[in-house]
């Protein structure tokens, strides 16, 4: 994939699957440590064991449209390529958690992409479920919860043209507000 962002619509897109109504993305960079962690905790349906090894598998999918699953296998390679690796945690029943950690600053480290329309598309399009995307760097903390978001508009649905807008113009100021002024 091109982006970590992409790398990271997949990932949900998974929790999605699993019938998850809350996801929680969180992101943290390091430039000291030269590090970078990415989170993706679901409260889906979760994984037994064995279906936690075999997912890192390409040729392993739980679809029926196709015979292979490459979105955790590829983010695997990504991560490892980068100094870093992938882990899976998962109960049954009570859902999932996807941890990607890898050198910042790696050559081969995709860049970000655009983060911001990869979270508006996933509320867009998913307005029943909650998300609490959280990014943090060296220059502070940025937190969307789109719990928060639906007491602040009431009546209004979530995925209301004026309040995407809205979420995406905070989306993208908050995140150039922790990067130092540099998007």
């Amino acid at each position: 994939m091109q982006d970590l962002s992409l790398h990271l619509l997949d990932l949900v897109q998974n929790s999605i699957a699993a019938e998850a109504n809350l996801i929680e993305i969180s992101i943290e960079e390091d430039e000291k440590k030269d590090w970078l962690s990415i989170v993706v905790d679901d409260n889906g349906k979760g994984m037994d064991e064995e279906t936690i090894e075999k997912a890192v598998d390409p040729f392993y999918t739980t679809r029926t449209t196709r015979k292979v699953g490459l979105g955790l296998p590829l983010f695997r390679a990504t991560a490892q390529r980068c100094g870093g690796d992938l882990r899976i945690q998962s109960i049954v029943g009570r859902g999932t958690r996807i941890q990607i950690e890898l050198q910042l600053k790696h050559i081969d480290r995709p860049p970000f992409g655009r983060m911001e329309d990869t979270i508006v598309s996933l509320i867009l399009c998913n307005a029943e479920i909650d998300f609490v995307y959280s990014h943090k760097t060296n220059y502070g903390e940025f937190i969307l919860d789109t719990r928060e978001v639906r007491k602040i508009i009431g009546e209004l649905p979530i995925n209301n043209t004026e309040v995407i807008a809205w979420i995406q113009s905070y989306i993208r100021e908050g995140l150039n507000e922790i990067n130092g002024g540099v998007l």
